[in-house]
Order: structure tokens, then sequence, then C-alpha cells
């Protein structure tokens, strides 16, 4: 039988509600142990989600999961009140990069015990077990750990005569550049080559990704290396190349930038599985490429959804939830989940002919070496990311870079301290 979290909510906010004690149990009964997942998957990846829940549900008569779909920014906001008020989940789904703050506040269930004890849990490839993960001890399962990848517009880059899709930083500028067109010579093209959002891009991955190509990166070992010469070129390299070239717009977030490509705008944009479909939505052709390298190295923040335990659940709420992770990471059912998501499968041991017959997953499997776990177990990812964001804004804004990042330098430095 499995220990709840040791460390309970210290508060949702000042004043606010906090859990004050172990989890109640359950009471007596002759039926199955229910479990709530909150979840925030709403396409295809829900559709197939659901079906898993039903199956497990349908295979055995001890648990019953019952799943609760709320916007991943709703479960954001409300999951510590909820648990604080007991009326939570058991089972919560998350963008993993989040996941360290709520560890940090005791609201999930240390779930080593598992990993230790389970042939299935133990097969997940271990840098997606780094997402969920904080000081040494593994909070969650990852149900999603993919790295960043282009998804390009292969009817813009056939009418430009491209046949090859760039595989460094210059040949990914000469191209866009080449893919930018201003039809009728005001200054503001009409069509460009590349959407490259300036902050609150997608899971904040894209300018981790640039700066690990640079030879930087933001947090390492515990502490703020962000001010660094390679990230400052870095910055200076697309800032240069947005302001000379007018590759991107400036001023984009990430839903601008999956906007701009799927309005067949820009010709290239950097995305998730999730792009797919967006993409097909939109009626366009696409092709999907690795990030190209930069001058120190090919690399792509890898973005990763997991799921918890929380500590709301009894001790038979847990032995049921973590039945169900079991179940969720069998080798069938992760082939899956895999094929039906649009995410490279988190099974190490499962081939990638296995997935071959979804040309998404296979193209994403391709290049998951690429991928790099984004902060992983930095608790303080929230701040380090605004701050970031802050810099790469303005960057491209027109301040200095330097200036700029030894600015977020000191913010994080602060956050991380905290």
């Amino acid at each position: 039988m499995r220990k709840t979290a040791t460390a309970l909510l210290a508060a949702v906010s000042a004043g606010a509600l906090a859990l004050t004690g172990c989890a109640p149990a359950q009471p007596a009964s002759d039926g199955p142990t229910t479990i709530t997942f909150w979840h925030g998957y709403t396409e295809a990846d829900g559709d197939v989600l659901e079906q898993i829940v039903d199956d497990f549900n349908a295979s055995q008569e001890e648990v019953v999961v019952e799943t609760e779909v709320k916007t991943w920014d709703v479960i954001d906001d409300t999951l510590l009140p909820a648990l604080s008020a007991e009326e939570g989940p058991e089972i919560v789904a998350m963008p993993a990069e989040r996941m360290p703050v709520y560890a940090d506040k005791g609201a999930f269930v240390d779930l080593g015990e598992l990993y230790a004890d389970d042939e299935n849990v133990a097969e997940i490839v271990p840098a997606a077990i780094d997402m969920v993960t904080a000081d040494g001890t593994q909070f969650g399962v990852p149900t999603g750990f993919v790295p960043l990848s282009v998804f390009y517009n292969r009817t813009l880059f056939d009418a430009a005569g491209i046949t090859e899709f760039p595989a460094t930083w210059d040949e990914w500028v000469t191209v866009a550049t080449q893919l930018t067109v201003d039809e009728n010579g005001d200054g503001t093209p009409e069509q460009y080559g590349l959407a490259l959002p300036d902050h609150a891009t997608v899971a904040n991955g894209l300018w981790p990704s640039l700066f690990y190509g640079g030879g930087g990166d933001l947090v390492a070992d515990g502490e703020a290396v962000i001010d660094s010469p390679e990230n400052v070129a870095t910055l200076e390299y697309w800032s240069s190349a947005v302001a000379t070239s007018k590759i991107s717009p400036t001023g984009l977030d990430g839903i601008g930038a999956d906007e701009l490509f799927s309005s067949g705008k820009a010709a290239m944009h950097v995305g998730g599985p999730w792009m797919a479909s967006i993409s097909e939505a939109s009626g366009i052709d696409y092709g999907i490429a690795a990030i190209p390298a930069g001058p120190a190295a090919q690399a792509a923040s890898a973005i990763g959804v997991g799921m918890g335990i929380t500590a709301q659940a009894d001790d038979a709420q847990v032995e049921g939830a973590e039945a169900f992770f079991s179940y969720f990471f069998s080798e069938e059912v992760a082939t899956e989940w895999s094929l039906g998501s649009g995410w490279p499968p988190l099974r190490g041991d499962i081939p990638a002919s296995a997935v071959e017959s979804n040309p998404v997953v296979a193209s994403l499997t391709e290049i998951a070496e690429t991928g790099r776990p984004l902060l992983p177990g930095v608790t303080a990812s929230v701040d380090v990311l605004s701050a970031m964001d802050t810099a790469t804004q303005k960057a491209l804004a027109g301040d200095d870079p330097g200036t700029l990042l030894a600015d977020a330098q000191a913010e994080i430095e602060a956050a991380l301290a905290d």
C-alpha cells in the first residue's frame, strides 16, 4: 500500500484554503473504487483516451475511472482550490513543465515504488520521466513527450522551387527569406517565411530550443545561466533575421503563429503533434522536419504532458490509479495511445515499425532524439519562462539582447532562491 504525499499544500494563495491532513479514507463500500480523472485532451487524442479509460473500466471490476474534460487553463486555475476543498480529482493531467510547481506544494503522491515495481511503467523512456521528477522524486507519469518540430507548407515550398528542407540556421534563414513575399512593396509581407513567435510560444519551448542550438541554456544544475555569451549571440542572430529580412512578424504569440501558418500566410511554423490536425483542417499540405541545427547543436525543447495522483486520493484510490497507469503503459495500450494521439511512443521498447501506419507519429519518432526536457524539476519554471518571454519579446522589438538577458538572469536567480 502506497503512501500519499508527505507534504501538503502550503497555501492556495494568501488567506486561502489549504489541505490540512492526510487524505480521507473512502467510506467502506461493496462497490468498486471510484476515481475522478481531470484532463484537457479534446481533439482526436481525447477520443482515444476516453476509449482507453472505457476499456480499462471494462477490464476489471475493482476500479472505475470517471473522466472530466476541462481546458488546460481551467485545470491550472482550479486544481489547488479544489484539492483544498477535497473536491478535486484523484488523477489529473497537465502540461509537464507545470507539474513541479504543484509537486513542490505537495499536491502529488510519490510514485517511486510504482516505477520500481511495475514492469510496464519501468519501460517509459528516461527523458520523459525527467519531466515528471523533482528533487529526485517521481510524482507523475508522462502521457506525452515530443520535441518541437517544424511544420512546413509543401505547396509554398514547391512554388518557390525549394526541394530540400534546411539543415542549419543559416540555411533556415535563407529559405525563410526566399519564402517571404511582399507583393505590393509596402514593407509588410503578405506571406512570411517563418512564424517565429517572440513570446507565449507553444509550451514556451521555442526559445529554449534556439538557445540550446546556440550552445546555451536557461537553468543548469539549479543555477540561472540565461545570461551567457551563447544566448546573447542567439538572440542577436534571430532578432537581426527578423529585423532585416522580415521573415516573421514581431509581437507574435503562439496562438497567432498557429493562425498565421494555418491560414497559409506563413510557410514554416514550430509546433507539436496538434499542428497536424490543425493543418489538415485548414487544407495545408504539410511536412514535418526537425528544427535545423544551430552553431553548437541540433536540439529541440521537448514538451510533454503528465498525469499524477493527487494527495486527495485515499489508499484504495491510489492503488486503483496506479493500476490504471500500469494498464495505460502496457505495450498494446501504449501503442494504441501513440497511434491515436499522434505523440511518439512513451515506451522505449516500442519499435518505430509499430507506429509507422501514422505518418505524423513516424516523423516525430524519427526526430525524437533531438528532444531535451524543458526545465525538468525546476519548481520555479513559470517564473523562469516568464523572464525569458520578456527578454525575447523586447529583443525582437529592438531592445539590446545583452541588457535584456542580464535582467532576465536577475529575475530567474530571485525566483530560484525564493
